[in-house]
């Protein structure tokens, strides 16, 4: 997987191309609290917290939340939004928490982990910063267990550059189990959809996933030709929701 700079390629579309409708939000925050104690309030975590389109709504569905991100052009745009009293913003990385011992009761990885370069080392510091009973959840795609949107298509290596990107998810178990996890849960969260094929292409003319730095730019470019051809026969077409797996982990 080619690494992905965060302050040079995608910070300044990343907010508009990768936000979530309200329906979408809401379905995550549903799913994100099943697996959650239910008392209130919880502090924590959201780790890989990019431009903070998760963050204020986990402080206003759950409590404080610290959004902890290494790209810090990533961090200007949250930080370039209205506050929340209950958000706070850090420099940081999985593998190195600005956090104390013990001192949350949930984290939330969102399609940050296939970032993470050192992952042994973040099971091990992820399972430092929660407290005994704290869960993990893990929204990651797995090579054995990947949503196909349908524009992949449209890239001849599409789907295999974007697999490589992504662990099979007995690897990722194991790692975890091996730093002093347990699985709690996993199954899958059905996405509303995004709106018609052409809100989706107007979001990947932006270019703001990191599969597109997975491909040389001729393949970007003929990729996109193609899905704007598709789209122009039929642009109202809905895009169809997608089912994405979701992961949960209890620190023993």
């Amino acid at each position: 997987m080619r690494r992905v700079d965060y302050d040079r390629e995608q910070h300044q579309h990343y907010a508009r191309a990768r936000a979530l409708t309200e329906q979408q939000s809401r379905a995550w925050l549903s799913a994100f609290a099943a697996a959650l104690p239910q008392r209130r309030p919880l502090v924590g975590l959201d780790v890989g917290s990019g431009t903070g389109r998760f963050t204020p709504a986990l402080a206003h569905a759950f409590g404080p939340v610290t959004g902890i991100e290494p790209a810090v052009r990533m961090r200007e745009v949250a930080q370039a939004q209205p506050p929340h009293p209950d958000v706070r913003y850090l420099a940081g990385s999985a593998e190195d928490l600005p956090v104390p011992d013990g001192s949350a009761d949930y984290a939330l990885m969102f399609l940050s982990w296939h970032h993470v370069q050192d992952k042994p080392r973040a099971a091990r510091e992820l399972a430092r910063a929660l407290r005994p009973g704290g869960r993990l959840l893990l929204r990651g795609n797995f090579s054995d267990h990947h949503p196909e949107p349908w524009w992949l298509d449209h890239f001849p290596r599409g789907l295999a550059a974007d697999l490589a990107q992504f662990q099979p998810l007995h690897e990722v178990v194991a790692m975890f189990t091996a730093a002093g996890w347990r699985v709690t849960g996993f199954g899958t969260v059905t996405q509303p959809s995004e709106g018609t094929r052409a809100d989706v292409l107007d979001r990947l003319r932006l270019r703001a996933l990191s599969f597109f730095s997975q491909l040389d730019p001729d393949e970007v470019e003929a990729g996109l030709r193609s899905i704007e051809e598709a789209v122009a026969a039929d642009p109202d077409a809905p895009s169809p929701p997608l089912s994405e797996p979701l992961l949960t982990l209890e620190r023993r």
